[in-house]
């Protein structure tokens, strides 16, 4: 039986789009009907990212998303909250270069939970390689305003660093919509985060389209 880190590692690897979940920016609609509809769309790759909601109703969320994925065949990845992320038996976290180091939340975790790390800069993807790591947020690649204490654009540069360089799994993220996404896997990304392209979509599915019919043409 696969467990949740060889799941989450073998979507991020074949590539694809990799979709966040930002409720106030979902167009009045909640984050359960914004993730069903991008399930229904084909995403395999779900990460749970509410910063601000109250941790029971983060929990509750999580729970019915955790079903969803499952029966979707999905992966469910909980950013930064690795106790949310036990408790609902989610299929990875992600933590960011503030929070506890991957080595830690290994402890935590265990061995069957997938750990993402963010990372800005090439020494911080080797030192993400060094530490048990199972994949790499590259970014942002763009500037984005979805985050509230984002850093500054890395752009292709860095993009281009670990695409060669780094034996990693990664993710692009940061900025990424239909105009550009085909620049972004032009620069060696085969998954991309995405998060307001999507959630804000009046027609989630007609963009997941949009998007992936971008990719293939890059």
């Amino acid at each position: 039986m696969t467990n949740g880190r060889e799941l989450v590692t073998t979507f991020i690897s074949t590539g694809g789009l990799y979709c966040l979940t930002a409720e106030k920016f979902s167009a009045g609609r909640n984050n359960i009907d914004v993730v069903r509809a991008m399930l229904d769309a084909g995403i395999k790759i779900i990460q749970y990212r509410e910063k601000t909601k109250k941790m029971g109703a983060k929990y509750k969320e999580c729970i019915a998303l955790r079903e969803m994925t499952r029966q979707a065949g999905a992966a469910l990845i909980i950013n930064d909250d690795i106790d949310l992320a036990l408790l609902v038996d989610a299929d990875g976290v992600h933590v960011g270069q503030e929070d506890l180091p991957v080595p830690a939340v290994r402890e935590l975790v265990g061995e069957d939970m997938a750990i993402g790390l963010s990372t800005h800069a090439p020494e911080e993807a080797r030192a993400a390689l060094r530490n048990g790591a199972d994949y790499i947020g590259v970014g942002p690649i763009f500037r984005t305003f979805t985050k509230e204490d984002v850093c500054e654009p890395v752009g292709f540069e860095y993009l281009n660093h670990v695409a060669k360089n780094i034996d990693l799994p990664f993710v692009a993220i940061g900025g990424i919509k239909v105009h550009n996404i085909a620049q972004v896997t032009s620069h060696g990304a085969k998954c991309v985060a995405l998060v307001t392209e999507i959630v804000e979509a009046e027609d989630i599915a007609g963009r997941i389209e949009e998007l992936n019919d971008a990719m293939t043409s890059a």
